[in-house]
């Protein structure tokens, strides 16, 4: 059975749908699956080494046939850009998928962008395939929220988009209950179609991997108390709140937010710190998936962040990367997220709702004190193991494409 996963990030670029879809790959290239994955050219969140390297339109990695294809700059650009970008982008996939793929059983379409969605439905005809739709944001739901679509126009085109790729899917996946219900309440005539399919996390990339104080010794904090946040630093992560919450806890001088990563709002929250005169707060470049598991064992306590303009059930996947590498979790979340939910019932850290200032500074200093941190971190792991386990559930989609 030939399996065409389309995504418009994949590796090496440095992002959490581009290790989601690489493990899906290979989780389905292990089971006896033939498997061709469709993505954007690398341009964003590179090491230098590979920023500098040239990959082929169509290659063969570790069983499983790549095609990257390049587009119009789709991050770290305006909005109206992106806009662009990924309105041309289901064509220019669409010519290159039917050069090197004949034969397609089965399209996986990950979302965002909610373009590509629509290109599913078309291959779907094409190939006389069954089309699957993975939506981890619900656009344009959550542009909405963060203010990015206001024309009401061009807020109707994009939910005619998203009705149109809802009808056309043959099964639609959420990665969490809440997303569920949050759309079955919207689409009740679809409701059938929805499913949950849980963010996964391969706990072996973080069991084989011991705590070295590399990173601590690279970015000279030896002896900190580390909080770490590690992604993408944009409008939806809201991070000047964290930068608010670290002047409140000056007084704990070991204590440092370590923010790894980049985005549209990287240099914004770094003159923000210049301008407030911290020393708490440490900025650093993304690195590499192979380092991520040392840098995270490194680290005291993980760090999610989304603001309260945020109006959907969703969840930071880096809870599950944070957990896996058995570190407490601290989540300064919009109230509908169901990453609450996660954190309290796998008791392995604390949360409250985006921009309660007292709450996120009394959590900080709960945790910081608190002896039974380290407990934390192990029922985290042990919760993600049970949950959130890759294989597991791979194994929960392979039921669904039988």
């Amino acid at each position: 059975m030939n399996i065409l996963l389309i995504t418009d990030s994949y590796p090496p670029e440095i992002r959490s749908a581009s290790y989601l879809m690489k493990e899906l790959a290979e989780g389905l290239k292990e089971r006896g699956y033939k498997v061709y994955v469709a993505t954007s050219y690398p341009q964003y969140n590179l090491t230098e080494e590979q920023r500098e390297q040239i990959y082929p339109e169509y290659s063969h990695e570790d069983g499983i046939d790549i095609i990257r294809i390049k587009t119009l700059p789709h991050h770290k650009v305006s909005f109206i850009i992106r806009g662009i970008s990924q309105l041309t982008m289901p064509k220019i996939f669409e010519n290159k998928i039917k050069k090197y793929v004949s034969k397609a059983d089965i399209i996986i379409v990950y979302s965002p962008p909610l373009t590509l969605a629509t290109l599913g439905g078309k291959l779907k005809k094409i190939y006389s395939a069954k089309f699957i739709l993975n939506i981890q944001d619900i656009f344009p739901q959550n542009a909405i929220d963060l203010g990015v679509i206001k024309n009401p126009l061009l807020i109707k085109f994009f939910e005619v988009i998203e009705r149109k790729a809802y009808e056309e899917a043959d099964l639609i996946f959420v990665h969490s209950e809440g997303n569920l219900e949050f759309l079955k309440q919207k689409h009740q005539n679809l409701s059938e179609k929805f499913a949950v399919l849980h963010n996964w996390v391969n706990t072996k990339e973080f069991e084989e991997v011991k705590r070295t104080g590399k990173f601590r010794k690279l970015f000279n904090l030896d002896n900190k108390f580390i909080i770490l946040f590690a992604g993408v630093m944009g409008p939806s992560q809201g991070l000047e709140f964290v930068i608010e919450v670290a002047e409140r806890i000056k007084d704990l001088k070991d204590v440092v937010f370590l923010l790894v990563g980049d985005g549209m709002e990287r240099e914004k929250l770094q003159e923000l710190v210049k301008k407030k005169r911290l020393n708490n707060v440490l900025f650093k470049p993304f690195i590499s998936k192979e380092e991520y598991p040392y840098l995270v064992k490194d680290c005291d306590v993980g760090l999610v962040c989304l603001t309260n303009k945020n109006k959907t059930p969703v969840v930071p996947s880096k809870i599950l990367g944070y957990m896996a590498a058995g570190i407490p979790v601290i989540a300064f979340l919009n109230k509908e997220s169901d990453g609450h939910f996660i954190i309290k019932d796998a008791k392995c850290g604390f949360s409250c709702v985006y921009g309660d200032l007292i709450k996120a500074e009394e959590i900080i200093r709960q945790l910081y004190n608190n002896p039974n941190r380290i407990q934390m971190g192990v029922n985290g792991f042990e919760y993600v193991k049970r949950h959130f386990e890759r294989d597991m559930c791979i194994q929960k989609l392979l039921k669904y494409l039988k």
